[in-house]
């Protein structure tokens, strides 16, 4: 091993190194800014590009397809380094999601989503695992404070999306990339010697095989039920919002009211089950943002906003907690671990958004609120059966 590259492991104390997690949360912030535009601008897309609801979702599932190569990059990040995989995404995405306003078709959109994607698998593969080696023994906190990024950036983007078309036009939407080749540049003086692997590597067929049953197939029932009421909101509330007679701003205001309830709920949920348990903290946002999500759908007026702080408080804040399981289940595949459970949530996702679309197109985007508040329910079972996390990584 060169002088240069330090694994990230020989922390002088096995205590939580709070500068490197937070440079790795902020860099997930810039990151998932850009991927947070494309719901915010659909009613524009739908007008410009004259497509159905069940199309318009679908362009956010072909931005969450590549996530299906999670796994490989995750192989790939427990045997090598990929830390330019996390230093590069910012940039690159930033680039490819800013350029939406120059395709002239749904097919030339769908390419450059596309290939976005796989620029976000390259980042979300390697980026948790690196927190985890980082957190030591208080891993919930670690991927709490990585996933409030992301939920932080899911609730400023769609302010920085409708700011910047109000400003600029779709056309002129490429100017706010900037943000995510000065992240890039930031990221490669700090994290240029870090390396995005464990130290430890055992075998990956081994360690994965015999959680496949008791561990991942629970998960894909607790991400497809869930996902319902997710994507639900996090893809169609500007849509549905404008539907029911709000202005594109007051629309894309309460999906960022949504997602930074959200932020609150993702920095509280992975360190509560540090203390309560992983099991108790899943069901308790199952039952609660079911109920809010009825809720949601019932009330009027200023009463709205509350729910929705409610809804996003407790319906994104799973995520932590089930990375946290994974990832102390696999305390030296924790790449590949991480992949298969992002794939298995990507594809889940891609189901539910092509789903929640056709009951959109045939039945209307209420409805379709008011099944998913009701599937979300079942994923309870899934959760019981999820196995015990040791309390230490």
């Amino acid at each position: 091993m060169t002088s240069e590259s330090i694994p990230i492991t020989q922390v002088p104390e096995k205590e939580f190194d709070t500068a490197q997690v937070m440079t790795i949360t902020g860099a997930h912030f810039i990151h998932d800014i850009y991927t947070s535009f494309v719901s915010p601008l659909l009613p524009l897309i739908i007008e410009k590009l004259s497509i159905s609801l069940t199309l318009a979702g679908s362009l956010t599932a072909i931005l969450q397809l590549p996530g299906l190569l999670n796994p490989f990059i995750g192989y790939l990040a427990d045997k090598v380094s990929l830390r330019y995989f996390v230093i590069l995404a910012p940039a690159v995405t930033a680039t490819l999601i800013s350029s939406m306003g120059f395709a002239p078709s749904y097919f030339a959109l769908a390419l450059i989503l596309f290939a976005t994607g796989i620029s976000v698998a390259a980042f979300h593969a390697p980026a948790p695992p690196m927190i985890a080696e980082l957190s030591h023994k208080k891993v919930g906190l670690g991927m709490s404070l990585f996933m409030a990024g992301g939920e932080l950036s899911r609730s400023a983007g769609p302010l920085l999306a409708v700011w910047a078309v109000s400003t600029w036009t779709l056309d002129g939407f490429y100017r706010v990339a900037v943000l995510g080749w000065a992240a890039s540049l930031v990221l490669y003086f700090r994290l240029r010697k870090i390396e995005a692997r464990p130290a430890r590597n055992g075998s990956t067929r081994r360690a994965i095989l015999p959680l496949m049953k008791t561990l991942f197939l629970p998960l894909v029932f607790i991400t497809l039920f869930r996902n319902f009421m997710i994507t639900s909101l996090s893809v169609f509330l500007p849509t549905f919002m404008n539907i029911e007679g709000a202005s594109l701003i007051v629309a894309g205001s309460a999906l960022a009211i949504y997602q930074g309830a959200g932020v609150a709920g993702a920095l509280t949920s992975g360190t509560l089950s540090d203390k309560w348990g992983r099991k108790f903290i899943l069901i308790i946002a199952a039952l609660t943002s079911s109920a809010a999500m009825l809720a949601f759908l019932n009330v009027d007026g200023w009463l709205q906003t509350v729910v929705l702080l409610l809804l996003g408080f407790t319906s994104l804040s799973t995520v932590p907690v089930l990375l946290a399981i994974v990832q102390e289940l696999l305390p030296d595949n924790r790449a590949v671990g991480n992949g298969l459970f992002m794939s298995i949530n990507f594809l889940m996702q891609l189901l539910t958004i092509l789903a929640v679309g056709l009951i959109g197109d045939n039945y209307g985007l209420r409805p379709a609120f008011y099944w998913s508040a009701f599937i979300s329910l079942l994923s309870i079972p899934a959760i019981l059966f999820l196995p015990a996390a040791r309390k230490t990584a």
